[in-house]
């Protein structure tokens, strides 16, 4: 049986370090690549990507959206990019922010996160804004299988706040987010398998975090201008169960296979430099 996302979440990091590369086959990146915007060259730069850094580094966060746009030749690159990654060691994060109701979200966690289907990664992001309790289904399936989620709590985008620090009964939305994937860790060791996602760019955290018992993925370090600074005093006491994800910073390296690995593995030594020393 497989272990627990949190309990393979762990093992990754400890052996790997606290890093997150997401594959982004954006169209300005793949054009950047000298590769042409169709199937085959999105096929191109997300295998190499794969190539670069599925052996070394921790967990793999690929954009969906981009794969999406391709049609269905795009989601069989997707497929190959979560089966490779996996196959290298790296536990792979897809990135579908899907959040919806009853049968249909119970659909999106047949297709992300049950044993059999060839989307299913380690992990998924989820948005909660049809109410938490809406993500049940999702909760189920992870728990089931072994998989992971991440649950939007806080994100960078100026337009979140409305919604995310928005006082109901007390309390930021934001903060009930967190408060609810806590409640599901409870006693869950080494960390439970509900994680949030809270943008490093983020200037007042306004949330507390102390007892999430569980992963935080951080998005927007590096190119978008999170620094390693920025989520040592943001995160704070929480900050051994952060996970930094960053994607231009790293991809612009390529597409030479060994400048990518080099750039990723850089930025992976300096994050793991500037934990030790907090």
């Amino acid at each position: 049986m497989r272990a627990s996302f949190g309990s393979r979440l762990t093992t990754a990091v400890s052996l790997r370090g606290p890093l997150c590369v997401g594959i982004d086959p954006h169209p300005g990146l793949i054009t950047a690549w000298g590769l042409p915007d169709d199937p085959g060259g999105l096929e191109r730069f997300a295998l190499t990507c794969v190539e670069a850094f599925a052996g070394e580094i921790a967990v793999l966060k690929p954009q969906s959206a981009f794969f999406e746009r391709h049609g269905s030749k795009g989601i069989a690159v997707l497929e190959r990019v979560i089966a490779e990654s996996q196959q290298a060691g790296a536990v792979v994060l897809l990135d579908v922010k899907r959040g919806d109701i009853g049968s249909t979200m119970a659909a999106y966690a047949d297709a992300y996160l049950a044993d059999g289907s060839p989307l299913a990664a380690d992990a998924v992001t989820l948005s909660p804004y049809l109410g938490v309790g809406s993500l049940e289904p999702a909760f189920e399936a992870a728990e089931k299988s072994g998989r992971g989620v991440f649950v939007l709590a806080l994100t960078s985008n100026p337009e979140a706040s409305e919604v995310q620090r928005a006082v109901n009964g007390g309390r930021a939305t934001a903060q009930t987010v967190v408060d609810l994937a806590a409640e599901r860790n409870i006693g869950v060791t080494p960390i439970g398998g509900i994680g949030v996602v809270v943008g490093a760019t983020i200037k007042d955290l306004g949330v507390d975090l102390s007892t999430l018992n569980g992963p935080v993925l951080a998005p927007g370090f590096g190119a978008q201008g999170g620094t390693l600074s920025d989520i040592r005093t943001l995160f704070g006491k929480s900050l051994r169960n952060v996970l930094p994800a960053t994607s231009r910073g790293v991809l612009q390296a390529g597409p030479d296979v060994f400048a990518l690995r080099s750039e990723a593995l850089r930025t992976r030594d300096a994050i793991v430099s500037a934990a030790g020393d907090h």
